[in-house]
């Protein structure tokens, strides 16, 4: 009933933010007599911020038409190589001919936002690496028929990924999905799988979130499985196709998402607000197209999230030896082929310092020349793979361990200037550093 609720609220939302974005035009038309009153800028602009804020929306676009390669602009196109019906894999198609650049599987987070929220994160890598991404679909979208979506799930669609791109295949985990990965490597190393990654890169992931808790850790940790199954899970309304699935939506977790920062995201409309009124659009216009990303979100399968807060954040299954995957312990001892790169932000306020790391002293028959660990100094969660610190300080660090580790014959990479940022061994001196 609560999402059905729902569902006719962000209806009759849309139609009163419609009608103030069309009062929020009128007041500012030159051909009406009112727009010369001083008062009337201030409405408009008013009524535009709040005709954004309430405006529905639905996936966003990629939008990565092209790139740059070898100093020349080349198109990009989007091309799904593998459908399932929890997600497909898509792949950044650049016209190019005669490159071999590293192919890197980018693994985006099942949390609540699109595969678009990593949209920096592959137009990064695109210039010097053949990008593959995992595309979830929303869960509302998705009839029952085709079945349930768990962790196991979301292991076994990874292990199938692989192995439709081949052998040589990077992986690079960005959040969540940083142990279902992680677990993946864990079982094709065991099986010495010919198509078991190069290397498994990890950014801001809760691998053993026991170390230096967030408070979405502990929020996870401290309430009772029975309470997230009780208090956020609801069936999807007969108005989607995915009718009568238990999903924890995406309008909860976006409640979640602006409660940790509320007064963050209230600064930055009224800042939205007055750039409009000095008539400052570039900046308008950025605060604008990031909350047209952040206010993007889908609904996750209730297997998927309650399996997630019962074995990543509150018994910590892969880091204490308890991650079973179809009768198989996911054990990180069997790691000896795949090289791990774990990445940090120093201001992560979701995955703390240490939780990503984990991994690394998790996997104690890797040899330390397989290991690397790279905090990047300054920057928050998003920061770590979106915006100018991952540009510039973390993402030529994941280049160059990429090329370091490769095991097929690639074209050479331009040289690219990595700024000072912290980087130590990953688990005793000597390891390998990036």
């Amino acid at each position: 009933m609560l999402y059905t609720s729902f569902e006719m609220q962000r209806a009759w939302m849309a139609g009163v933010g419609m009608m103030a974005k069309s009062s929020s035009d009128l007041l500012l038309s030159t051909a009406n007599p009112m727009s010369w009153s001083p008062v009337a800028p201030v409405l408009a602009r008013s009524l535009e911020v709040f005709a954004h804020a309430v405006a529905p929306r639905g996936k966003p676009p990629f939008g990565l038409a092209a790139t740059i390669v070898d100093g020349a602009s080349v198109a990009v196109s989007e091309e799904i190589v593998l459908r399932k019906p929890f997600g497909q894999l898509k792949h950044f198609q650049r016209a190019v001919s005669g490159r071999r650049d590293p192919r890197v599987l980018v693994v985006a987070p099942m949390s609540g936002h699109y595969a678009t929220l990593l949209r920096g994160t592959v137009e990064r890598l695109l210039p010097d690496h053949d990008v593959y991404i995992t595309d979830w679909r929303d869960a509302k979208l998705v009839p029952t028929g085709d079945g349930k979506f768990d962790l196991n799930d979301y292991v076994d669609y990874l292990i199938e990924f692989l192995e439709h791109l081949g052998p040589d295949t990077h992986m690079l985990a960005v959040c969540q999905p940083s142990v279902p990965a992680l677990a993946a490597v864990c079982l094709m190393n065991a099986d010495d799988h010919p198509c078991a990654p190069p290397t498994l890169t990890l950014m801001g992931g809760p691998v053993d979130t026991r170390k230096a808790p967030t408070s979405v850790n502990d929020l996870a940790h401290n309430r009772p499985y029975a309470w997230f199954e009780q208090a956020v899970i609801q069936r999807v309304p007969d108005v989607y196709p995915g009718a009568g699935r238990k999903v924890y939506p995406g309008y909860l977790q976006l409640s979640g998402f602006l409660s940790m920062n509320l007064a963050n995201h209230m600064k930055s409309h009224w800042e939205m607000f007055k750039h409009l009124i000095e008539g400052d659009t570039e900046s308008s216009d950025a605060t604008k197209a990031f909350y047209d990303e952040y206010r993007a979100v889908c609904d996750m399968t209730a297997e998927f999230y309650l399996q997630t807060i019962d074995l990543v954040f509150q018994r910590q299954a892969l880091a204490t030896g308890q991650f079973w995957h179809r009768g198989r312990l996911a054990d990180p001892a069997a790691i000896t082929r795949t090289a791990l790169l774990a990445i940090e932000g120093e201001r992560d306020d979701i995955s703390g310092i240490g939780q990503t790391r984990a991994a690394l002293e998790l996997a104690v028959n890797l040899p330390d020349t397989k290991k690397a660990y790279h905090m990047a100094l300054g920057a928050g969660h998003y920061g770590i793979f979106n915006g100018r610190k991952w540009r510039e300080g973390v993402a030529p660090v994941v280049e160059q361990f990429i090329r370091r580790h490769d095991t097929a014959k690639v074209s050479p990479a331009p040289l690219r200037v990595v700024l000072p940022q912290h980087v130590e061994p990953a688990v005793t001196p000597g390891a390998e550093v990036a």
